[in-house]
């Protein structure tokens, strides 16, 4: 049994990132009735939404920044 973790590629990024995004759009549809425009978002989901998918009016990554750039 190996004591290490494998290193993550895109397509584990990318997979984790659709669920993220799937179980925001379902716990969202079962608070509002509507999976798309049923109202504003909570903080939470704010915050879950940024996480994965940036925030476009955030400067990405911020100035003064030590670490690694995305892509």
């Amino acid at each position: 049994m190996p004591f290490f973790r494998r290193s993550e590629t895109a397509a584990h990024d990318d997979a984790r990132t659709g669920r993220l995004l799937d179980g925001l759009e379902s716990a969202y549809a079962a608070r509002t009735g509507d999976p798309v425009n049923g109202g504003d978002l909570t903080p939470f989901e704010e915050t879950v939404l940024f996480a994965v998918a940036g925030d476009p009016t955030q400067q990405y990554p911020p100035a003064g920044h030590t670490y690694p750039k995305r892509g």
